[in-house]
């Protein structure tokens, strides 16, 4: 069974229909929508300030999401998909992104919506993401627009496809 711990009095809440593998760990100031599945060994630390997830989050194997004491809280829109082993701290991703395996998000950071970061990009503190393009390297630097397919062929494909595999698990 999950992980799921209270920290300073506050309980994370989950949205409906929500797969957490059993070896995700939950903690603290944590608020998701519908939908959401936390992937093995994955880790969302809401201890020193909050987390808001929107509906359709995929939180995918080791990833760890994350925020910053008295700074920066992290908030992710709706269809976002977070990579095998990506990191996202105190950072905003807005509806529609698909964090690659191993990206880094850091402190600050802006995603628009429709954007595509990389497998293994880095997203420097306070640095904002125009919508519309796909973003690579270290650090990430904007390198193509994001066409109409890969928007629904990649970023809306794996978040519904990720509702999907959980349903196998449930």
């Amino acid at each position: 069974m999950a992980l799921i711990k209270k920290v300073k009095g506050i309980t994370p809440h989950l949205g409906k229909n929500c797969y957490l593998a059993e070896n995700a760990t939950i903690i603290g100031d944590v608020k998701t929508g519908d939908d959401c599945s936390f992937w093995f060994n994955t880790v969302v630390r809401g201890d020193v300030n909050s987390i808001r997830m929107g509906n359709k989050v995929n939180v995918q194997d080791g990833a760890v999401i994350h925020c910053t004491y008295h700074g920066a809280a992290t908030q992710i829109g709706n269809n976002v998909s977070i990579g095998h082993n990506a990191i996202v701290h105190g950072s905003v991703i807005n509806d529609d992104v698909l964090v690659g395996m191993g990206a880094i998000l850091m402190d600050n950071c802006v995603v628009n919506k429709n954007v595509i970061i990389a497998a293994g990009a880095v997203v420097t503190q306070g640095m904002e993401l125009e919508s519309g393009f796909i973003y690579a390297g270290v650090p990430a630097k904007k390198i193509k627009e994001l066409s109409r397919k890969l928007k629904k062929e990649e970023i809306q494909r794996i978040a519904n496809n990720y509702v999907e595999y959980a349903s196998w698990f449930k």
